[in-house]
């Protein structure tokens, strides 16, 4: 028990001294973002990044099936479709510093939850042991109408 309170009082110290560095600098610590991009995956279409580096870590945007050579969308089956998303999201992750081996959350919104099994079949071709993290749901519809979009989060540090 005196371990556990030990542990705790020092736990508490660190936050409480991190909180009092936070607000000396007036809220303003220097968490720094900097945005990411390629010409190696689609442009960003909106008011969005490809990805924003933050605090040791990439958030990368959705990417879609769309070839940033040619910006033409992939037609192809759920297979194709999530190859060229996960080429697509390893340019991002490469411009960013990082790859799939640093990913430690994805997730993937599928247009149908019946093509589960054969996108994860190629998901694992780009991802090896320890798997990141990962969440799939379907929606009712993605950007271009495509079968598939993914995200992820990767360490970059």
């Amino acid at each position: 028990m005196r371990r556990r309170h030990a542990l705790l009082a020092m736990v508490s110290g660190l936050v409480l001294s991190k909180h009092r560095a936070f607000a000396q600098s007036g809220g303003q610590k220097a968490m720094k973002q900097e945005e990411v991009k390629t010409d190696r995956a689609p442009k960003a279409i909106g008011p969005y990044s490809q990805a924003v580096v933050a605090g040791g870590f990439v958030f990368c945007s959705g990417q879609i099936a769309i070839d940033p050579s040619t910006g033409e969308l992939s037609t192809g089956g759920i297979e194709d479709q999530t190859r060229r998303v996960l080429k697509n999201l390893g340019a991002v992750l490469e411009a960013a510093g990082s790859s799939f081996d640093r990913v430690v959350k994805a997730t993937v919104f599928l247009q149908d939850m019946n093509d589960f099994s054969r996108m994860n079949e190629v998901y694992a071709e780009f991802f090896k042991t320890p798997f990141p993290a990962r969440a799939a749901v379907q929606v009712a519809r993605l950007p271009r109408d495509v079968r598939i979009e993914i995200e992820a989060i990767a360490l970059v540090e």
